[in-house]
């Protein structure tokens, strides 16, 4: 934990070095932003990885057209810079996220958020942690974090609910339950809040990279919760499915709850 843990401090304090109002800005064939900084952060943790775990195959963002799926055995599934709009912006909530994938089940997370100074990780079956990291990528002690029961009926509860990226079957989601509050939150910090009992669903019901879902699925799961599709059924990584698209997810802080 603690190697791969050092590795996203050193890509995030990479990006925090990225000086955002001269950076270079392209564009994905999607549409979707890429910057100097998405690609200095892929670098690192690529070369990282290599020499940590040359046996392990890798699925970034920034290099899904290397992918070879599916995937049998364990995989590393990277979202190098994920809240690029946010990081364009301005804001702080972007992170780094590092997941291990087996079996199609992500079992080890990591999302670092260098701009707010942590880390938060958790390996299925064992508890999850947040850190404190300082902007030259230096990790402090962990403390333990755990998810939170949902709300009684009639209470009010915490939606984390994405601050770019909202959509529609979302939004009817969240109404359909009395008493939300929403809290608009960017990139898989939305993930980090639910692990540490600060919300209690993130309903995504649109497709996303599984880059962006696996670390914090994991990281979930390790503080006790879970994420499922909007039927209530477990996702799968790593596999055949059409540009490793998510097409829906809700993380659940109370593993109970249902749709």
């Amino acid at each position: 934990m603690d190697p791969l843990t050092a590795l996203v401090a050193k890509a995030g304090a990479a990006i925090l070095l990225v000086n955002r109002d001269r950076m270079t800005i392209g564009g994905k064939v999607d549409g979707s932003p890429v910057t100097e900084a998405d690609l200095t952060s892929d670098r690192i943790i690529a070369e990282g990885l290599g020499q940590l775990c040359p046996e392990i195959p890798l699925l970034s963002e920034e290099r899904v057209h290397l992918a070879t799926p599916p995937y049998a055995g364990s995989l590393f599934v990277i979202d190098p810079l994920d809240g690029t709009k946010e990081f364009i912006a301005g804001r702080d909530e972007f992170t780094v996220n590092l997941a291990i994938v087996t079996d199609g089940v992500p079992l080890f997370g990591i999302i670092g958020a260098p701009a707010l100074g942590l880390i938060w990780r958790g390996l299925v079956g064992h508890g999850a942690q947040r850190l404190a990291v300082t902007v030259d990528g230096k990790v402090g002690a962990a403390e333990p974090i755990a998810t939170r029961p949902f709300p009684d009926r009639g209470c009010q509860w915490i939606a984390a609910v994405s601050r770019s990226h909202g959509d529609p079957r979302s939004d009817d989601f969240i109404d359909s339950r009395p008493g939300a509050v929403r809290k608009p939150l960017g990139s898989a910090v939305k993930f980090c809040r639910i692990a540490e009992g600060e919300a209690d669903i993130y309903p995504r019901l649109a497709p996303t990279g599984e880059w962006d879902v696996a670390a914090g699925h994991a990281l979930v799961a390790a503080a006790g919760g879970k994420v499922t599709d909007g039927r209530g059924v477990p996702l799968r990584f790593g596999e055949s499915r059409d540009g490793f698209l998510v097409p829906e997810f809700i993380a659940w802080g109370d593993p109970l709850a249902t749709p």
